[in-house]
């Protein structure tokens, strides 16, 4: 017998789990998904994360998010610029310069994983620990 998520919670009028539901179950062709996997990627995260106090170039950018390969940060940085999280500003120049900043809607985003990050960051070496 299965059981779904709206068996066991409580039901709570306009929650953000009824929200997400569909037929009692977290559907997999829900269009959330689609974002959560750009957002919530390691590198998408930390680009959000890099980008929330202020405006980057993308030498800026690949050094503050160490790790990351040119390949992962332009592909995120399109996917985060499709999504309306992220602005790119070219500014015709000899270099080109171009800078990432946050959306306003980017903005509205990085100030809720903010405080997840905060969280992350004060648990993570207990939880990384433990066998």
């Amino acid at each position: 017998m299965a059981v779904s998520i709206e068996d066991t919670a409580p039901t709570v009028s306009g929650s953000v789990l009824s929200d997400l539901l569909t037929d009692g179950v977290l559907a997999s062709a829900c269009p959330s998904r689609v974002v959560l996997d750009h957002v919530t990627s390691k590198w998408g995260v930390l680009v959000l994360v890099a980008l929330s106090e202020r405006t980057l170039r993308w030498g800026e950018l690949r050094r503050l998010v160490e790790g990351i390969s040119e390949k992962m940060l332009a592909s995120t940085l399109r996917t985060l610029e499709a999504d309306g999280l992220v602005l790119r500003e070219a500014t015709p120049s000899i270099p080109p310069r171009v800078d990432y900043s946050l959306t306003p809607l980017g903005r509205e985003l990085a100030d809720h994983l903010l405080p997840l990050m905060g969280w992350i960051v004060r648990h993570a070496d207990a939880m990384v620990a433990r066998p």
